[in-house]
């Protein structure tokens, strides 16, 4: 395994006392490569945790601009930013925090025709959207190629957020299937209160780190909810369905499904 130079020794200090996780988790997130599926609202923070930690390579899919709009959540981008890529835009803010990470950026949003090439190359997955049809595709594409995710949502007051590794319940086994579109309610329609995205945002952080790291519980076969107004946090646990359509015993679902609705583009 590759050894700490020590600028890294010094960045890392506080991982590397850190009782548990120490020198070789650190490694093990220099060597670390994660796909993050949205640069705004969920993903600013999971970018910036995620490059201060030192992961090794970290990947960006997002076909969006910045707009002004974003700027009351998405963290990672700034007003003379309006207009520009938001994958520009990350890589620049990642790269200036640390420069151990590479960044890979895909100007893009992920589709049935690209999933599998974008998601196959990547030890974790971070879906950071406000979109029904991203959040099945990534669940989809990730039970089958076998790779662990995290999956969050934030809306109003409130948000949610799983872990899946292979073995455990996926986003299927609580949510067979997408809800009708005239049911959903987004950001745009609705609102979000901005902070909402931070605090969800840094716990996908943490559960990849911790998934990279070997250390800790991961929230899997479980939904951790958090709501701002009475400032509650509550996990549900739910089971693997041995019939799950995707992962269960005698799955049929074995080809991706790009539903027709985009709900919310600018997350």
């Amino acid at each position: 395994m590759m050894e700490l130079s020590s600028e890294q020794r010094r960045r890392y200090n506080r991982h590397l006392v850190l009782e548990g996780f120490g020198a070789e988790a650190q490694k093990r997130l220099l060597q670390s490569k994660v796909l993050l599926v949205g640069a705004g609202g969920l993903g600013s923070p999971v970018a910036l945790y995620l490059a201060a930690a030192g992961v090794g390579t970290i990947g960006i899919v997002d076909g969006d601009t910045v707009s002004l709009t974003n700027l009351q959540r998405q963290v990672l981008h700034s007003t003379p930013d309006v207009g520009r890529p938001k994958v520009e835009v990350a890589k620049e803010r990642i790269s200036a925090i640390n420069p151990d990470v590479h960044v890979d950026t895909y100007g893009c949003y992920l589709s049935e025709a690209n999933a599998f090439d974008l998601i196959r190359p990547y030890d974790f997955i971070i879906d950071g959207t406000d979109n029904f049809a991203t959040k099945y595709l990534v669940n989809d594409a990730c039970v089958m190629l076998g790779k662990a995710f995290s999956m969050g949502g934030i809306n109003r007051y409130s948000g949610q957020l799983m872990t899946h590794v292979p073995g455990s319940a996926c986003y299927r086994c609580l949510f067979p299937e997408p809800p009708a579109k005239q049911d959903v309610e987004t950001c745009a329609m609705v609102g979000v209160l901005g902070s909402i995205a931070g605090m969800l945002g840094t716990v996908q952080a943490t559960e990849c780190i911790k998934f990279l790291g070997g250390v800790g519980q991961l929230l899997t076969d479980s939904m951790l909810t958090f709501d701002a107004l009475s400032m509650q946090w509550n996990r549900f646990d739910f089971p693997h369905r041995t019939d799950c359509e995707l992962c269960g015993a005698n799955p049929t679902i074995h080809e991706l499904k790009e539903y027709a609705f985009q709900p919310c583009k600018s997350k």
